[in-house]
């Protein structure tokens, strides 16, 4: 839409003030320039202020921003801020070209002023601005029929995922069946690392948590046991809370908001920088070289992890039963064995093996789907973490409901 600035006078009468303006004194050329200068000035008329757009309100003279700004803030005061004014009049303007319109429009928000006075030719320049002026969209309104779209769609992605991830996991198993074949070419190196990374430098934040939840789980059971007089069942309530459940899940979902974020994050970028192509071109598998190394070391790690955070958090509960009721360490360590069946410690161990295979299969899953650009992988990353606690909650209450008659 080009723009045609709209005159008062005829063309003539401009070329006479052209030439007015060349021959003119210097102070005469500032007065010129003074009355062309686009502004808003205000009178009192019979029915109260009217607002008078004055000067050229074109591309040219608003191309100033100090202009610009000044106009701004005059349209401000003059007009209230964003109240409608009591009058408008546009017949005093020299000139309005469509970005001059276009400032005015968007001052008025969009509406024409209830008083409006211009010319036929500026009420056709507004018009057309008021058509081709965007308007915010519409907020959408979902019947019953989108929302089951909707909801069909979430189960496909969910789907897609399932069906990824049951790729990824076949993909692990033939790369440790290769990895079996041929030891001696196996990542022990990148392993080894993962052990470290995975499982030394996450017991400091294991222990301080086990610990305070042993305390913490002791000195509410002592409010309730002290009532009944069953001061001594303290020993089978936090020996088999914490052997069982507790102790694995607390591990469980410490490393994997701790570990399982770094392995995304880790692959992610990768992407992003485009090291998995560069990898494929030279013939590296990365399931070998970044999921099974991940996968190993945290089924590795994560049962020695649950064991330490299990030993801390029993640690905790024994020191709070020694101040609350009184228990004595000796006998606390005495009754846990009689308290707690071994199979339950098996149990245990037996599931973060399977916890440490899901939060780092499930961590490299969402790594590998990253895009890239930098929000994708914030999203994948929050994903993952999210995914794996929902995951091992789930796995631990399938644990807990086929292995229910072991230990109890």
């Amino acid at each position: 839409m080009m723009d045609h600035a709209l005159s008062r006078g005829p063309l003539p009468k401009f070329h006479a003030m052209n030439q007015a303006h060349i021959s003119a004194e210097p102070s005469e050329v500032a007065q010129i320039e003074c009355n062309a200068a686009p502004r808003v000035a205000q009178q009192m008329g019979p029915q109260g202020p009217v607002l008078q757009v004055l000067g050229h309100w074109t591309a040219a003279r608003l191309a100033d921003a100090q202009l610009w700004r000044g106009l701004q803030a005059s349209l401000k005061q003059h007009a209230g801020g964003t109240s409608p004014p009591t009058a408008w009049a546009l017949e005093g303007a020299q000139a309005i070209d469509h970005i001059g319109a276009q400032l005015l429009w968007d001052h008025w928000g969009h509406a024409w002023p209830p008083n409006l006075s211009l010319s036929d030719g500026q009420r056709a320049l507004f018009e057309r601005v008021e058509r081709f002026t965007l308007s915010p969209p519409p907020e959408p309104t979902r019947n019953l029929w989108q929302r089951f779209l909707s909801l069909g769609s979430s189960v496909l992605r969910l789907l897609e995922h399932l069906y990824s991830f049951i790729g990824l996991l076949g993909q692990l198993l033939l790369d440790t069946l290769r990895l079996l074949r041929a030891p001696a070419r196996g990542p022990w190196r990148d392993i080894s690392s993962h052990l470290f990374h995975f499982g030394a430098t996450a017991l400091p934040i294991t222990a301080l948590v086990g610990f305070l939840i042993g305390v913490v789980l002791a000195y509410l059971s002592a409010q309730q046991l002290k009532q009944f007089g069953a001061d001594a069942f303290i020993v089978n309530l936090l020996g088999v809370s914490l052997v069982r459940e507790l102790g694995p899940m607390l591990a469980a979902i410490l490393v994997a908001g701790r570990s399982g974020s770094a392995i995304t994050a880790q692959i992610g970028v990768m992407r992003v920088t485009q090291e998995l192509d560069a990898m494929r071109v030279m013939g590296i598998a990365p399931g070998f070289r970044l999921v099974m190394p991940r996968a190993l070391a945290l089924a590795i790690a994560m049962p020695l992890i649950s064991v330490w955070t299990t030993v801390l958090a029993l640690l905790g509960g024994m020191v709070a039963a020694d101040i609350s009721l009184g228990i004595s360490p000796t006998f606390f360590i005495n009754a846990l064995p009689a308290a707690v069946e071994l199979a339950n410690l098996g149990l245990a161990t037996g599931k973060t093996v399977v916890f440490g295979l899901f939060i780092a299969l499930i961590a490299c899953h969402f790594g590998l789907r990253v895009e890239p650009n930098t929000e994708s992988l914030g999203k994948g990353t929050t994903a993952s973490v999210v995914t794996s606690i929902t995951v091992v909650i789930l796995v631990d209450a399938l644990f807990a409901i086929v292995f229910k008659d072991i230990g109890v």
